[in-house]
């Protein structure tokens, strides 16, 4: 059994002394003439030349195994009914890799049977080739016998993952992809398949001069222990969005599909299993900001617009009060009545206000009180604004 993989680039080691020494100049020649050194570059240690596997290497998780088995007839006489069967044991299951499973009728002395056998390594740990022989003697005696090899499966990516819950049902995720391999990388694919209640937005890309580029750039190699972070915007569809509980307890996210290439292009792909969050809690009642400006005039009402949420399952006859900060200065009434509001519905709501202080502001002082059950919501810290005096935005 020979395990088949890619040839690796030659590599010497160069010997070389500077022409006032005893050698003179007779090492530098030596490389020179040397076929296995790069033309002009004798110095470096890797060379023109392709170098067949000298040992069976390691192999990673995602990647392809492929082996070659060879059934070689060393006695001097004609056997029959040759069975050749290869299975591969793993820690949970054994599969069979024969690509035929019929008897080869017969196999004369100094000749073989051979077959190549390919499998897609989706389990880290050790594995066994049992590669199993029985056959049927001159005599008509059936003999049969075994060879095991054993191998190790490798991780070959580190994945960490991170969820950001935004306010308005959007979720981050940012996936940290580190290379413990002792080789480069060639990162062909990083994408995530989102579950089907999102779309997904990649913002691994920048906008340069009218075309989309690589954030990491034209070369996407992944060195050896190095770490790269993609990060990716789920928003909910539109069907499942309007469905204020459902979306609430969303915690499966989708999952990662990593496509590579290593050395001479071999590929390998991982695939996470589902990626779960932690569902953010809003409670009963959720109250979230639609439009809000960024920056306003000091002691100049603006406009923001609310987005009231029944996150219970009962229906709620809520009751709006605002109350004054330092800072925040509410206009208009203050409790008057929402009206009814059944689960999972929304409403959306217009307020105005101003700011009497400047800088970085907090919008903070609106209470909901349900008049069913005489509970009361706080809403404090619902955003910022920046205040800024009237003058400094005419002089800019």
């Amino acid at each position: 059994v020979m395990r088949l993989t890619k040839p690796t680039l030659f590599t010497n080691i160069p010997v070389t002394c500077e022409e006032r020494d005893l050698p003179g100049n007779l090492f530098n020649q030596l490389m020179k003439d040397d076929p296995s050194t790069v033309n002009g570059a004798e110095t470096l240690m890797l060379g023109e030349m392709l170098t067949l596997p000298q040992n069976f290497g390691n192999i990673f998780l995602g990647e392809t195994f492929s082996s070659y088995i060879s059934v070689h007839n060393d006695s001097n006489q004609i056997v029959k009914d040759i069975l050749v069967k290869a299975d591969l044991q793993t820690s949970s299951q054994r599969l069979n890799l024969s690509a035929s499973s019929a008897a080869v009728a017969e196999l004369k002395p100094d000749c073989c049977i051979d077959d190549v056998i390919h499998h897609e390594v989706k389990e880290i740990g050790t594995h066994i080739l049992v590669c199993a022989v029985s056959y049927t003697t001159q005599m008509g005696e059936k003999m049969y016998f075994r060879k095991f090899f054993k191998f190790q499966v490798l991780k070959p990516l580190d994945v960490k993952t991170k969820f950001y819950n935004a306010e308005t049902d959007e979720v981050f995720l940012e996936a940290q992809i580190q290379n413990i391999t002792t080789s480069p990388m060639f990162m062909e694919k990083v994408s995530l398949e989102p579950s089907i209640m999102y779309n997904v937005a990649e913002l691994n890309t920048v906008d340069t001069s009218g075309e989309r580029a690589s954030t990491f750039g034209s070369r996407t190699y992944l060195q050896p222990m190095d770490t790269r972070q993609y990060l990716y915007c789920l928003k909910p569809k539109q069907e499942f969005a309007e469905k204020a509980g459902v979306i609430k307890g969303v915690t499966v996210i989708g999952k990662l599909d990593i496509v590579w290439k290593t050395n001479l292009g071999e590929r390998g792909r991982l695939q996470t299993s589902q990626l779960q969050r932690m569902a953010p809690g809003y409670g009963d009642v959720r109250l979230s900001l639609e439009t809000i400006p960024d920056t306003v005039n000091l002691e100049e009402p603006f406009d923001i617009t609310c987005k009231i949420t029944n996150c219970s399952e009962r229906t709620m006859d809520l009751v709006l009060e605002m109350c004054n900060t330092s800072s925040i200065h509410w206009c208009g009434v203050s409790g008057r009545q929402l009206g009814k509001l059944h689960p999972s519905s929304s409403l959306h709501l217009a307020l105005t206000l101003l700011s009497s202080v400047q800088g970085l502001q907090s919008v903070s002082g609106l209470r909901l009180t349900d008049t069913f059950l005489k509970r009361t919501y706080e809403y404090d810290d619902i955003a910022q604004v920046c205040v800024i005096s009237s003058e400094v935005k005419k002089e800019s």
